[in-house]
């Protein structure tokens, strides 16, 4: 397939864009599809988002509940069964998880955390912020080691 082969699909297709303002005879000249005067006529003109003509609006009347902690630690986790994909003796760190996709760079804000949920089979070395007790557990058993970093 070319670009020249593409069509749009049949009875879809693309709009041809709204010529505004050229002239009576296109049916959208002179106030160009925005009637006449009026807040939404002028230019930059209109309301904000969420306004309700000058009624508290529905943001403002709705009561507010908990608060957010600026001080919050925010860890990507891992179970340590979706470390079974890896060879025996490989060093399984955050940089070799983000690389093979297993955990996005954007959750692991403060690190990753490793869970103890299923079971492991490989010999691995772990290097992460953070183990659950069940994890460690389970990785010293499987014959590996636990590196918190």
């Amino acid at each position: 397939m070319k670009l020249h082969d593409l069509r749009p699909n049949e009875g879809g297709g693309v709009q041809p864009k709204k010529r505004l303002g050229r002239g009576i005879g296109s049916g959208l000249g002179k106030t160009a599809g925005k009637g006449h005067k009026g807040q939404r006529a002028r230019s930059g003109g209109g309301v904000r988002p969420g306004f309700e003509g000058g009624q508290m609006p529905l943001f403002r009347r709705v009561p507010k509940r908990g608060f957010t902690n600026n001080f919050s630690k925010v860890f990507a986790t891992i179970n340590i069964e979706d470390l079974n994909r890896f060879e025996n003796d490989t060093v399984v760190t955050p940089e070799l998880l983000f690389n093979e996709g297993i955990i996005k760079r954007a959750k692991a804000k403060d690190g990753i955390k490793v869970l103890g949920d299923g079971e492991l089979t490989v010999k691995l070395t772990v290097q992460a912020q953070k183990f659950s007790k069940t994890a460690a557990e389970k990785i010293e058993a499987a014959g590996g080691k636990v590196e918190v970093i």
